[in-house]
């Protein structure tokens, strides 16, 4: 009779918890944000593809609009950096080393310097501005800043701990819903986000990528974001392609990565006696220089290279020189410092790089397009298993998984030998180091204050 009554009392507890507000409440708020996220950058890519063609539109009609982005690039880069300063500082550029940042820092104010809504609002904001001026960047890389702020919203609004672990799993619904990529969404965040795997944090970050992509395939319908491919390698010729693809795109993605970290300390040291006038003045000359590029390879690398990419891995071969003419525009458009990300202009040029490959060696542009993809994105960020699933999920090209596997290893190894630090990681030490800098001034500040 004691056992029985003992058991009634543990199944009422149980259910009284598991009924009550203060187990739901957070939950209902976790779902609601994950969904939110996907809704987001859902509009946030629809509003990049409209801003890319309004620019396109301005500067290809009329007998005189091809000198229109001298004009509209310059000015729009001076006023994105403007806005980005004054009104939204630390949404400047990509967005991911500002979430990576993020997770190291303790206190929440500190947190809150680089992940809020009012950032991701900005973020959005001034990218899709960025994209009107022609800037060659894209939108994946803010997507992650906007998921990453939803979160830490959502923690403080439900009361929910492991706030470490809501902003990896906002990160990587960003990523999943910008790309519709759910695994590459969690490769990334396990890989480049954390560099290690959490075993406390897989639910958030699993649960969040489901919802997040669920809501985004409601309204976007399945896609893959460069349509279905199928080449893969019939000809010892063809696996000529890997190394030279993995070779050449790791090197090549180790010095944009190296030299974005090298030339960025300068940059910040030589802004410091003027912060706000000198980086106007920056992304003035990046503008014109992005816009000189723009003009010179007939409009091709202003925006995020999609367009291009895609022909490529439909088999079109892009001109010779245009990887180097987008890596270019891409490079001087993250030294302006204006909000965008680097995730399409990078597989835009390893798609350029590939095509440019494949045309040399006589090989497939289709796959040498893929594979171009896979060595320099591994090249860049350092992440094999990202670049060879998100490559994998966006082409949908099956056949040649072994080869994208070899491809993204061969490209990480060859630039983790010319340059050893990541470029995210690189980046987001420089956000750590100022929030800690600005907690410091107002502690300072604080006991003289009313």
């Amino acid at each position: 009779m004691r056992t029985v009554y003992r058991k009634t009392k543990v199944f009422r507890r149980s259910r009284v918890v598991w009924g009550s507000a203060r187990v739901w409440k957070p939950r209902l708020v976790f779902w609601t944000g994950a969904l939110a996220i996907g809704v987001v950058s859902v509009a946030f890519a629809k509003m990049a593809d409209l801003a890319q063609r309004v620019f396109s539109s301005m500067t290809s009609s009329g007998e005189w609009s091809f000198c229109l982005p001298l004009i509209i690039t310059p000015l729009g880069f001076a006023l994105s950096a403007y806005l980005a300063a004054r009104l939204f500082p630390n949404a400047q550029g990509s967005g991911i080393p500002q979430a990576i940042a993020a997770r190291y820092l303790r206190e929440d104010a500190d947190r809150s310097r680089l992940l809020s809504l009012r950032l991701a609002f900005g973020k959005i904001v001034l990218t899709v501005l960025g994209l009107a001026s022609g800037a060659s960047i894209g939108r994946e890389g803010p997507t992650v800043q906007v998921g990453a702020s939803f979160m830490l919203a959502v923690a403080r609004f439900g009361g929910m701990a492991h706030t470490r672990g809501l902003i990896l799993a906002g990160s990587a619904a960003g990523i999943a819903a910008a790309f519709n990529t759910p695994l590459a969404g969690i490769v990334f965040a396990i890989e480049e986000m954390s560099r290690t795997y959490e075993s406390r944090a897989n639910g958030l970050v699993l649960t969040a990528v489901i919802l997040a992509g669920l809501a985004a395939l409601g309204i976007s319908g399945s896609y893959n974001y460069f349509g279905t491919a199928s080449a893969a390698p019939s000809e010892i010729a063809d696996w000529g392609l890997v190394i030279a693809c993995g070779v050449g795109g790791g090197a090549l993605g180790a010095g944009f990565s190296g030299l974005a970290l090298q030339i960025g300390s300068r940059v910040r040291r030589w802004a410091q006696p003027a912060p706000l006038k000198r980086m106007v003045w920056l992304a003035f000359a990046c503008g014109v220089a992005v816009a000189i590029i723009g003009v010179m390879s007939g409009g091709e690398t202003f925006g995020t290279g999609y367009d291009q990419a895609r022909s490529a891995v439909e088999g079109q071969p892009l001109p010779l020189m245009f990887f180097a003419e987008k890596l270019l525009a891409s490079f001087a458009s993250m030294m302006s410092g204006i909000p965008g990300g680097i995730f399409a202009p990078s597989l835009s040029v390893g798609a350029g790089l590939g095509s440019t490959i494949g045309t040399l060696m006589g090989s497939s542009i289709a796959l040498a397009a893929i594979l171009g993809m896979a060595g320099y994105f591994a090249g860049v960020v350092q992440a094999p298993m990202t670049a060879f699933v998100i490559i994998l999920e966006m082409t949908g090209d099956h056949d040649a998984v072994i080869s994208i596997m070899a491809v993204s290893m061969i490209g990480y190894v060859t630039s983790r030998i010319l340059s050893r630090e990541p470029l995210y990681h690189g980046l987001s030490r420089v956000f750590i180091a100022a929030a800690i800098r600005a907690r410091r001034a107002d502690e300072i500040q604080s006991p003289h204050a009313p």
